[in-house]
């Protein structure tokens, strides 16, 4: 028997929204949706963290079947999948108190076999469930205007349209799993221009050049990108504070990286992501997990002796 699909369109009216996962990219994400009218329940961990939303009118759940138990729709962002199996497929998670017809929503970059084996437990409840990763960072998220990259059955993803809009903009790139590939290639691009970035930078440092007019130079040719555009002021005036922390980056990387080992399909040659990850490993190694991704130019630096 499969899941019932959902016959009401979404409202903040109508829609009974969940929002699982209250850091530096779930927090404004879940505003938004308040702002934009819909009631939302929260769960966290540490109660105390979601003051803020309950101050914006968003109610506290107990544990994530409790939340799911009142929801027509559940987004989950949080640490990786261990998290997500847990908080979703675990013994009091959504799973077991979503109502047949309910959708869960993972917006964690996450695992691509979690994601499937998610939607084939949510299959089994006659609920549905949606992987949909975000790329942005914490501005995206504060603005709405974060890159979502949505996996699962197509008729769902069209049917959450209005909240994702409140986010930001949606793909539809395929079935289960196949937003969290989607963002594993979304990461590989986006560490390698960090780190071309970085290294251009160290360079020109390194001529003597003023790293001002280098960035407008760069800017105004080929060689000109979103991340050059978010982070290239920021590396020059040593701001590292963190709009995606460089430890969750390293997590992604390894998910990609052991992508052959989950799937038990050919083997995917990624050169170029394995010495990125190294170089993000090497952030971690030297104390600065929790900085900025454009805190990877220190590493750069110290390679040559700065700093």
């Amino acid at each position: 028997m499969e899941a019932p699909y959902p016959t009401t369109p979404i409202s903040p009216s109508t829609t009974r929204i969940g929002w699982i996962g209250i850091g530096l990219m779930g927090s404004p994400m879940a505003s938004r949706l308040l702002a934009a009218g819909y009631f939302l329940t929260v769960f966290a961990r540490n109660p105390s963290k979601a003051l803020h939303l309950q101050s914006q009118g968003a109610f506290l759940a107990t544990s994530p079947q409790h939340l799911a138990q009142s929801c027509d729709v559940v987004f989950t962002i949080i640490g990786g999948p261990p998290d997500v199996r847990s908080v979703v497929i675990g013994p009091t998670g959504v799973l077991s108190g979503l109502n047949p017809g309910g959708v869960t929503v993972d917006m964690t970059t996450s695992s691509p076999s979690l994601a499937r084996e998610i939607s084939n437990a949510a299959g089994g409840k006659l609920c549905w469930a949606v992987d949909a990763p975000v790329s942005g960072a914490d501005a995206g998220a504060r603005e709405g205007k974060l890159a979502i990259m949505a996996g699962g059955d197509s008729r769902i993803v069209e049917w959450l349209l209005p909240l994702f809009e409140v986010m930001g903009k949606c793909t539809y790139v395929g079935g289960a799993g196949c937003g969290q590939s989607c963002k594993i290639g979304n990461q590989i691009v986006g560490s390698a221009n960090l780190v071309g970035l970085s290294e251009a930078l160290t360079f020109a440092g390194r001529a003597g050049l003023d790293l001002g007019k280098v960035l407008a130079g760069l800017k105004g040719g080929p060689a000109v990108n979103k991340i050059m555009e978010l982070f290239g002021e920021k590396m020059i005036e040593r701001d590292f504070r963190p709009g995606g922390f460089a430890e969750y980056l390293v997590k992604d990387f390894g998910i990609g990286l052991n992508f052959v080992e989950e799937d038990e399909g050919e083997v995917v040659a990624l050169p170029g992501a394995a010495l990125c990850k190294q170089l993000f490993i090497g952030m971690i190694a030297n104390g600065d997990a929790k900085l900025g991704l454009q805190g990877v130019i220190t590493v750069i630096e110290r390679l040559n002796g700065i700093n």
